[in-house]
């Protein structure tokens, strides 16, 4: 996480005291808790990884999650992202996460509920598939997704608020999609792209 700091991926305050709150050891398999501080990405079975904290930097200085956000978090998998949002949002927001893999669903809620956000009730953890999104929860403040598909759902875009954003890897580059209008079915999108990066599929 220094070397994160000194590199300036890492630079805002909510993020930064969210990597230093929430250990990534408590979201890694026993067998590599060795690794859990390593910058790369770990197995945690079912074909799925927990992401390299670089990338986790990256993605969630993208994103810019903010105290009080309604934040939708696409394939949890082990839970350490859907955490490090948990701290940033606090009390007065909330995050959903959802993942498909009914085992890692499982093992993703026993490792948030280390640090009762589910039981504050600023975490609810949902085991489905995120390609429609939650409307449940909808409209999102931002939605962030940590597996690549090939396009950006509609469903994402129609749950996102004006002014929302969405962070998603879309094969090998990362996409910060900015709502500017409801002027057509989906909104009008402000896109950044980012290339360079390796995610495992969207299931």
């Amino acid at each position: 996480m220094d070397e994160l700091i000194a590199e300036g991926v890492l630079h805002t305050p909510a993020i930064i005291a969210a990597f230093r709150a929430i250990d990534r050891r408590d979201f890694v398999r026993p067998e590599i808790e060795d690794e859990a501080y390593s910058n790369i990405a770990l197995p945690i079975g079912e074909g799925q990884t927990i992401s390299q904290p670089l990338t986790v930097a990256i993605m969630l200085e993208l994103l810019q999650p903010q105290a009080g956000n309604n934040i939708l978090d696409i394939g949890s998998g082990s839970g350490w992202q859907t955490s490090l949002l948990a701290h940033i949002v606090g009390i007065s927001g909330r995050v959903t996460a959802l993942e498909l893999v009914p085992s890692l669903c499982e093992w993703g809620r026993e490792n948030v509920s280390h640090y009762n956000f589910i039981a504050k009730g600023i975490v609810e953890m949902r085991c489905m598939s995120g390609l429609g999104g939650y409307p449940p929860r909808a409209p999102f403040d931002k939605i962030i997704a940590a597996a690549a598909g090939e396009h950006v759902p509609d469903a994402w875009l129609t749950q996102t608020k004006i002014g929302g954003l969405i962070v998603a890897p879309i094969g090998s580059s990362v996409l910060q999609l900015l709502k500017t209008s409801e002027d057509s079915p989906t909104g009008e999108w402000e896109r950044h792209e980012y290339p360079g990066f390796v995610f495992v599929p969207l299931l």
